[in-house]
């Protein structure tokens, strides 16, 4: 199961009541060369319908193999889908697994292809010009996205898109053989795994060439550099590196988002780009984080927090 991406901290940044360093979000015992090369290999073997129908049944397996993450997914639907019955969220727990099969499916397959083959599988995009009018501003692009759908997707075709180099940010695989073979540089795509606070002189960096940045805004790095804000009603962390590296730079954010739909190919949705001015950090976060709402509401079971959300220092290592 691959390890999701957190963004990193930024410059001073009001601290949350989380732990004292960053999370180590997902170490899994499935996070190995080995079983990433079995599951591409089988996925390879298939037409895309069928990889993606097993892919969806071996996540409801999973799901019973993992207790503490399902209940995690349960707690999380339960805030997002107030109010529904236990047989619903049930019922969408399941479909959360499943559709990350899928995800996952395609994260080993289809997003391995080079960026300007994946416009064939985009069903719709919605506002793809705001990242064209952020980009004709010559500062730079922090694109700004969450764990939810296909955010890898969206970096690549984006990324080919701005006709500029994007710097994904990730963070360290468990295993670094993993990281190699899932993080593919090209000319116009670069992965930055922030091994150090200095990382981000880099970032700051290719924005003032006017370069795009790719970074999560969904998981706290849970330090310094957090600041709480409600979301779906109740107060949660998020970072608020992004938007000070985009201050920093004179740079635009620009929220984007890549979700599903039913036939299987992917919708794009680009929000207005955000321009960050001294002091206006915490009211830039609250934007995207009414944005991830948003989305997140629209496609709950596309959301791939395996945690509790709004509670990120309980997640077991």
């Amino acid at each position: 199961m691959a390890r999701p991406d957190r963004a990193p901290a930024f410059g001073d940044a009001p601290a949350p009541n989380g732990p004292a360093t960053p999370p180590d979000w997902y170490s899994h015992r499935l996070n190995r060369l080995a079983y990433y090369r079995l599951a591409s290999a089988t996925a390879s073997a298939l037409p895309r319908p069928f990889r993606l129908a097993l892919a969806r049944a071996l996540g409801r397996l999973l799901a019973r193999a993992v207790p503490a993450e399902r209940r995690a997914v349960r707690s999380n639907l339960a805030r997002v889908l107030a109010g529904a019955p236990p047989r619903v969220l049930d019922a969408r727990v399941a479909e959360t697994f499943a559709n990350f099969g899928a995800f996952f499916a395609d994260l080993l397959t289809l997003n391995r292809r080079p960026g300007a083959d994946l416009r064939a599988y985009v069903a719709s995009d919605d506002g793809e010009p705001h990242l064209d009018a952020a980009l004709a501003a010559g500062r730079g692009v922090v694109l700004l996205t969450a764990h939810l759908g296909n955010w890898e997707f969206a970096g690549r075709l984006l990324g080919a898109r701005s006709g500029r180099t994007a710097h994904v940010v990730l963070s360290a695989e468990q295993d670094r053989a993993v990281e190699r073979y899932l993080r593919l540089d090209s000319p116009q795509l670069r992965f930055v795994t922030r091994h150090r606070a200095t990382s981000t002189l880099g970032l700051l960096a290719a924005l003032r060439r006017a370069e795009v940045v790719a970074m999560q805004a969904d998981r706290p790095t849970g330090g310094r550099g957090d600041a709480i804000v409600p979301f779906f009603g109740e107060p949660a962390a998020f970072p608020l590196g992004p938007f000070v590296l985009a201050r920093a730079a004179g740079a635009a954010v620009v929220p984007a988002f890549c979700a599903m739909t039913s036939g299987g190919r992917y919708r794009l949705e680009v929000d207005p780009a955000i321009w960050v001015k001294p002091g206006e950090e915490l009211a830039a976060l609250g934007t995207v984080v009414a944005a991830l709402e948003r989305v997140i509401g629209a496609y709950p079971t596309q959301w791939f927090n395996f945690f509790d959300a709004w509670s990120p220092a309980g997640v077991r290592a």
